[in-house]
């Protein structure tokens, strides 16, 4: 309580608290917009994050995540189009409300869902995260290794139906993680005689361009077959308490739902979303209503697709390893700035562990304080012409790259990276899976050798230690599933 006490002084000092309302505004409005992405908002700020300390941007960049989970819902409200994945069963039945002359409802009760579910899951967060700390502290490399491997399989279950495109996608980002010198033998590899390649490839240029710049050419090459934006205005947007309390039992399950669904690595709001749903239609008494415009249908996902943040948050901080495309930008963030996720962290950084504890509760407040204030404009929002935002994200992929080193070189990564990451999406290979082989990689390969060492080359030491073992049956099963699943929805 009292390292919680420390997070709170640490979030309402000025610098910060205003960071995070700045965080928080800026993920709704780049979740409202389609095609845009809490992990594009927070790759633009990774230049301005890497000048902050640590604790404070931390806190921002969790306002980005709740404020961009939350804002993909306006869109898929107001437009039927999910400004996010994790808003895509929002639209079932968010749209028929708005098409009913009830935008403003469908709004409010997705605002105070969303509430509700983020709550949820910040409190899960500081009662879960420091006991699995606890058990992680008695990790040793091998344990490492094998986490890693498991962290690694995410690159099949994060791929929906293109498991092996996945994996493909997966190993170009362990083969880009191998450019460089090695750190064992002090030798050059794959670097071709070329002394930039000599100091492999920084992360956050590679971030910003398989994320940030795939994207803006994306949206270029699609900016043909947009059409001019119409949005009912919004109105009545403070539901009244029957409606309230006719959406709670369905916030309430999809706010746990959410948080056990964001816990797993590779899975995030579009699974808790669809999940929640369905388990609400088949409890709801006005069943009936569901894709009709049902008011449970617009409150089980979206508190379910909240509460996955906080979820993803917990693998991510006790044992390095993304529970989503989100938190795996998240972590290449921590890198940037010097802190290193894992077990030690809730020993050797406790300030920044409970601000951003502290930093959780409050951005639930604050996100409910936006979304009811601030809908009434969400339709100004939609109507951003893409011939203007477009260049400036991109000017500011451009900048944001260079500021990392004042050097052209880090540029022409993320430039080359984004026009990886274009051809990988259109030809259906996923982003994810290859950032995650970037960040997973050394990890794996570092641990791997000084597990070897300390046990005289054995590799027996990975499955002679419990840890360990667990971790690579769990490996091997999520490839399973992962595999399983592909065939039976290709079936």
């Amino acid at each position: 309580m009292t390292n919680l006490m420390a997070g709170f002084a640490l979030v309402f000092q000025p610098l910060t608290f205003l960071l995070m309302v700045f965080g928080v505004g800026v993920g709704v409005i780049i979740g409202a917009l389609p095609g845009l992405t809490a992990s594009m908002g927070i790759i633009l700020l990774l230049p301005l994050v890497y000048r902050l300390p640590a604790n404070v941007a931390l806190v921002m960049l969790c306002g980005l995540f709740c404020g961009g989970m939350y804002g993909g819902s306006i869109s898929a409200i107001l437009l039927k189009t999910p400004g996010t994945p994790s808003a895509s069963a929002t639209l079932l039945d968010g749209y028929p409300l708005c098409e009913q002359g009830k935008a403003g409802k469908a709004l409010g009760i997705s605002t105070i869902s969303s509430f509700i579910g983020g709550l949820i899951s910040t409190v899960c967060l500081i009662l879960i995260a420091p006991q699995l700390a606890k058990v992680a502290l008695k990790f040793q490399a091998a344990d490492y290794f094998s986490l890693s491997i498991f962290g690694l399989t995410i690159m099949a279950s994060s791929s929906g139906k293109k498991v092996v495109k996945g994996l493909i996608a997966g190993c170009i980002g362990l083969l880009a993680s191998c450019v460089g010198i090695d750190t064992i033998v002090g030798v050059n590899r794959l670097t071709f005689n070329n002394m930039y390649l000599a100091g492999g490839f920084t992360l956050l240029p590679v971030l910003i361009g398989v994320f940030a710049i795939s994207e803006v050419l994306a949206q270029v090459q699609n900016s043909k077959d947009k059409s001019p934006v119409s949005v009912q205005a919004v109105t009545n947007m403070l539901p009244t308490w029957l409606d309230i309390k006719a959406i709670l039992p369905s916030a309430l399950v999809g706010g746990v739902l959410g948080v056990f669904i964001g816990i797993i690595p590779g899975t995030g709001g579009a699974i808790a979303c669809f999940l929640a749903y369905n388990i609400a239609q088949k409890f709801a008494k006005d069943r009936h209503l569901f894709g009709k415009g049902a008011l449970s249908g617009v409150a089980a996902p979206e508190s379910a697709n909240n509460a996955t943040t906080g979820g993803a948050l917990i693998p991510m901080l006790c044992l390095g390893v993304p529970g989503d495309v989100v938190t795996s930008v998240m972590l290449g963030a921590l890198i940037l700035i010097g802190v290193r996720p894992g077990p030690l962290l809730f020993v050797e950084n406790v300030d920044i562990v409970y601000s951003i504890f502290a930093g959780m509760i409050i951005i639930q407040f604050l996100m409910l304080g936006f979304g009811l204030l601030s809908s009434r404009y969400a339709p100004l929002i939609l109507k951003v012409p893409y011939t203007l935002l477009m260049p400036i994200i991109m000017v500011l992929c451009v900048v944001g790259s260079f500021s990392l080193n004042n050097a052209l070189y880090d540029v022409t990564v993320a430039l080359g990276f984004g026009v990886l990451g274009f051809f990988l999406k259109r030809w259906g290979y996923p982003g994810a899976p290859l950032v995650l082989g970037i960040i997973l990689g050394p990890m794996a390969e570092e641990n791997l050798n000084r597990a070897l060492l300390v046990s005289n080359n054995s590799w027996s030491v990975l499955v002679q230690r419990p840890i360990s073992l667990t971790f690579l049956i769990l490996a091997a099963i999520s490839i399973g599933i992962s595999v399983y699943s592909a065939r039976k929805k290709e079936a």
